[in-house]
């Protein structure tokens, strides 16, 4: 089996799973359920990629980010999105000052190592696609220079499913850009007891750091070490393109809702997922079921549904299980 050139030590592989552990418990320390959110965020951090939220108001997502900020003692930034808000406001702009007769350049809230879009649908698009080259390039531009953000760069972008009244939808190239997306679920009645509770305790006031953002560097790094063997390779590439052909492989009562399958970044996005989850569970190697423990997250903004499947009520993620299914494991 081929190998890496730099194989990845038992050492650092202890390493990476401790640092994961202590982030995660902090989450949960912090956030009543939504698990899966925290797990999320963490593979995001991991691989260095952006993540779009989907809830209603009030389930913790703002919350959820800042513990993750904390956890790592990294710089976090909110723009809260409207329908009258500028490139400028999030990327920065040139001022001119008066006293030295200079035009001085003040950069915006989008140099931040964790950079939260609340409500990102309801900007307008010119504004949301300021934000394409920060998340694609790690760069902004402002008076013809370029400025470099930081080596540990995430967006993390909100939207209400619900209310749709004065938003602007983003575009397929747009949520093509995010690694992953995540829907959240309102709690139960004992969580929502438990988060009471530790809002009484003032849970929240306690901030610690529990790993550095050189602690998430060497994760990025060591994920980038991971092995994917050519079969499984072949597994996620298989996946992909099934989407594509869902009118082949699934039964018309299914392939009939498909309106578009998934760009080659759904590729790219399931290979660095699955290197991150194997790392987080202590391997150095890839399996195909790292594939699909985060199907949904990789695949539910990537494959487009028609008019009928909103009508007829249909989710993305049975689409997406039944195209898992019928593409054969390694």
């Amino acid at each position: 089996m081929e190998q890496n050139k730099s194989a990845i030590t038992s050492e650092e592989l202890q390493k990476a799973v401790s640092i994961s552990n202590k982030i995660r418990s902090y989450y949960e320390s912090k956030v009543v359920g939504q698990e899966w959110l925290g797990y999320a965020l963490l593979v995001s951090l991991i691989t260095n990629g952006h993540i779009l939220l989907e809830s209603v108001p009030g389930l913790a997502k703002t919350t959820a980010a800042k513990v993750m900020t904390e956890a790592v003692h990294g710089e976090f930034s909110r723009i809260q999105c409207t329908p009258d808000l500028l490139p400028s406001d999030i990327i920065g702009t040139q001022t001119y000052n008066m006293a030295t007769n200079t035009f001085e350049t003040k950069l915006g809230p989008v140099c931040a190592n964790f950079v939260l879009l609340d409500e990102i649908n309801r900007s307008s698009a010119k504004t949301q696609s300021a934000m394409l080259e920060a998340m694609q390039e790690k760069a902004i531009s402002i008076g013809g220079k370029t400025y470099k953000l930081p080596d540990v760069f995430i967006v993390i972008a909100t939207q209400n499913p619900i209310e749709q009244e004065g938003t602007y939808v983003l575009s397929e190239a747009q949520l093509d850009r995010f690694l992953l997306k995540e829907k959240i679920t309102y709690p139960d009645a004992n969580q929502e007891i438990e988060i009471l509770n530790r809002i009484e305790q003032d849970v929240f006031s306690a901030v610690q750091s529990v790993a550095t953002l050189e602690d998430i560097k060497f994760l990025q790094n060591l994920c980038q070490k991971v092995y994917v063997d050519p079969s499984v390779k072949k597994y996620i590439v298989d996946i992909v393109q099934a989407t594509r052909i869902t009118d082949k492989i699934l039964p018309p009562a299914l392939s009939q809702y498909v309106a578009m399958g998934s760009s080659t970044r759904a590729a790219i996005a399931f290979m660095e997922v699955a290197k991150a989850v194997a790392l987080v569970n202590g391997r150095d190697y890839c399996t195909p079921d790292d594939v699909k423990s985060m199907r949904y997250s990789v695949l539910r903004h990537r494959i487009m549904m028609n008019f009928a499947a909103v009508a007829d009520g249909v989710a993305e993620e049975t689409i997406i299980d039944a195209i898992i299914g019928a593409v054969k494991t390694p």
